[in-house]
C-alpha cells in the first residue's frame, strides 16, 4: 500500500451510506462510510477505485505535492475569474414611479402623480461617465424602477450618451429595460429596434389569475391582458429573443408552480428563475399574505423542479434558471456572473445601482432598504463623490472582507460553500449583521437545501438526468445532447 498525502477537502454526511467529499475548488466525490473511514486513517489501498478517483479529485496524492498545488491554483483562479474584470452590472433607478402596485414591491415604489422621483439629465450624464469609468470590458446598463418607462426620455438619454462614449473605448455594451410591458408602445419600440444590444426584461408571475393578484395596476385594469397584448406586440418589433420574463413567487403563487410553469411554455419562454421573494419593502410590510416559510419554498420548489425534468424528458425544452446556475457550478470548472452565488458577494464589484437622485448602492437590496430608511449601504453619490470615493474606498472593501465564505463561520467548513454565495445585506435585513450566520440565513437554508436536492439527482446518476443537465448548462435542446452522447 502507498504512503498519500490528504490534501484540504470539506465533507457532509450525505445519508446514512453515503459521505459527499469535496476540496477548495469544487471537485467532489460520493464515497462509501467504509471508504472515508478508511481514507482518513490513512487505510486505503491503492487498488481501490475509492483511491483513484479522490487522487483524480486532488484530496489525496501518493506524487509531488507542488504538481498538484499548482494544479489546483489554476482551477481556482478559474472559479474566481469573475472578480477579474470588476464591475460589469450597473443598474440606474430611471424614476421610483410606477403605474402597478404589485402586493410584494420590494422597492417601495411611488405612485404615478408622486414629483421629485425622476432621474435628470445633470444625474444620469454623471451616472454615465462613472459607468464607463470601470475597467470591466463588458458593461451592462439595466434601468430599473419603479416602472422605468416613466422616464424614458432618461433611458434614451443614457443609452445614446453610452453609444457615443463607448466609440471611443470599445467596451461590450448592452443594454435591459426592466418594464412590466404595459407602457410599451410601438414609438417606444421602432425606436429601440435601432439598436441591436438593447433587450426587455419583463415580470410575468403566472396565469391570469396569479399574475393579475400578485401585480394589480393603480388603474384598476387588468394587468395580464394588457401584459399579453404587449408582449406579442414587443416580439413582432424587437424579435423574440430579445424579450426575456422573471417571476416572483408569493403566499398566492407558491403552491401553483405547475400551472406557472406551464403559462410559462405556453407563452414561448424556455426558461424560468422559481425565484424567491425578497424581504423589502412592501414585501416586508405585507409578509402574512405574501411571505411563507422558507423550507415551505425548498419542498415547493423541488416538486417544481421534478416537474420541468418531466417536461424535458417529453422533449419540452425547458430550464429552470436557479437550477442551471448551481449545475454549472457544480458540474463545470467554470464560475457563473450572477451575482448571488458570488464568494467574495458580488456587490460592488460585480454589480452596483445608481438611485434617481444619484445615490449609488452596491446591490439593488440595499437600495431597497434605503427606501425603508436605512441608509447603512450607501457608497456615495455620483454628484458628490468620484470613481475611486465610491469603488476604492475603505467602507466597500470592509464590506466584501466581510463577506468571503471561504472565512466566514460556519461557511468556511461547509462542503457546499464553493457552490454558494455570500449575501451580506439580506443577511443584514433580517439579522442586524452582516456577517453571515449559517444558522439563521434563509439564504442559506434555500442554497443548501437545493444544492443537496441536485445533488442527490447527480448522485442518482440517471443517464437521461444527466443530460437533461447538460443541455441546460451547454444551452442545447437534449436531443443535440443525445446526438453527441
Amino acid at each position: 500500500m502507498n504512503k498519500y498525502q490528504i490534501l484540504p477537502f470539506k465533507f457532509t454526511r450525505f445519508n446514512t451510506d453515503t459521505v459527499f467529499i469535496t476540496n477548495e475548488v469544487g471537485e467532489f466525490l460520493f464515497i462509501s462510510n467504509e471508504d472515508f473511514e478508511k481514507f482518513v486513517s490513512y487505510k486505503l489501498h491503492d487498488n481501490n477505485k475509492t483511491y483513484l478517483d479522490l487522487k483524480s479529485k486532488h484530496i489525496l496524492t501518493d506524487s509531488s505535492l507542488t504538481s498538484v498545488i499548482n494544479m489546483l491554483s489554476v482551477k481556482y483562479r478559474t472559479k474566481k475569474s469573475f472578480l477579474q474584470n470588476f464591475t460589469s452590472l450597473h443598474m440606474v433607478v430611471s424614476t421610483l414611479r410606477c403605474n402597478s402596485k404589485c402586493i410584494y414591491c420590494q422597492v417601495s415604489h411611488k405612485d404615478l402623480c408622486d414629483k421629485g422621483y425622476d432621474m435628470d439629465k445633470n444625474t444620469a450624464s454623471k451616472v454615465v461617465d462613472m459607468i464607463f469609468k470601470s475597467p470591466s470590458p463588458d458593461i451592462k446598463i439595466e434601468f430599473q424602477g419603479g416602472e422605468p418607462l416613466l422616464n424614458f426620455d432618461i433611458i434614451k438619454f443614457i443609452i445614446e450618451r453610452s453609444i457615443k462614449i463607448n466609440k471611443k473605448i470599445n467596451k461590450n455594451l448592452e443594454f435591459v429595460i426592466c418594464t412590466n410591458l404595459i407602457l410599451i408602445t410601438d414609438s417606444i419600440l421602432n425606436y429601440l429596434k435601432k439598436y441591436n444590444n438593447v433587450y426587455i426584461s419583463t415580470s410575468l408571475d403566472g396565469p391570469d389569475n396569479l399574475h393579475s393578484n400578485n401585480r394589480p395596476l393603480q388603474s384598476g385594469e387588468n394587468s395580464y391582458s394588457i401584459f399579453i397584448q404587449n408582449l406579442t406586440k414587443t416580439r413582432q418589433i424587437l424579435g423574440k429573443h430579445k424579450v426575456d420574463a422573471l417571476m416572483t413567487t408569493t403566499g398566492l403563487n407558491i403552491t401553483y408552480f405547475a400551472e406557472v410553469i406551464d403559462e410559462y411554455i405556453r407563452l414561448g419562454f424556455n426558461n424560468i428563475f422559481l425565484r424567491s421573494l425578497n424581504p423589502y419593502g412592501f414585501a416586508q410590510k405585507q409578509r402574512e399574505i405574501v411571505g411563507y416559510p422558507i423550507e415551505f419554498f425548498i419542498e415547493e420548489y423541488k416538486k417544481a423542479l421534478l416537474y420541468i425534468i418531466e417536461l424535458n424528458k417529453k422533449g419540452i425544452y425547458f430550464i429552470e434558471s436557479f437550477a442551471c446556475l448551481l449545475l454549472t457550478k457544480i458540474l463545470t470548472p467554470f464560475p457563473t456572473y450572477f451575482v448571488d452565488l458570488q464568494s467574495p458577494a458580488g456587490i460592488g464589484i460585480s454589480g452596483v445601482i445608481y438611485d434617481y437622485n444619484g445615490n449609488v448602492y452596491p446591490s439593488d437590496e440595499s437600495r431597497m432598504l434605503a427606501a425603508m430608511g436605512d441608509n447603512k449601504f450607501l457608497l456615495g453619490n455620483v454628484m458628490k463623490n468620484s470613481y475611486n470615493e465610491i469603488f476604492n474606498g475603505d467602507y466597500l472593501k470592509s464590506l466584501i472582507k466581510s463577506s468571503c465564505l471561504e472565512s466566514l463561520p460556519g461557511c468556511s467548513c461547509c462542503a457546499y460553500n464553493m457552490f454558494c454565495g455570500a449575501d451580506p445585506i439580506r443577511h443584514y435585513s433580517e439579522h442586524g449583521d452582516i456577517i453571515q450566520n449559517p444558522i439563521k440565513s434563509n439564504v442559506c437554508k434555500k442554497n443548501k437545501g437545493i444544492i443537496s436536492f441536485l445533488l442527490d439527482l447527480i448522485r442518482k446518476d440517471n443517464e437521461e438526468i444527466n443530460n437533461i443537465f447538460w443541455s441546460w448548462i451547454t444551452r442545447r435542446p437534449l436531443t443535440e445532447i443525445k446526438r453527441c452522447s
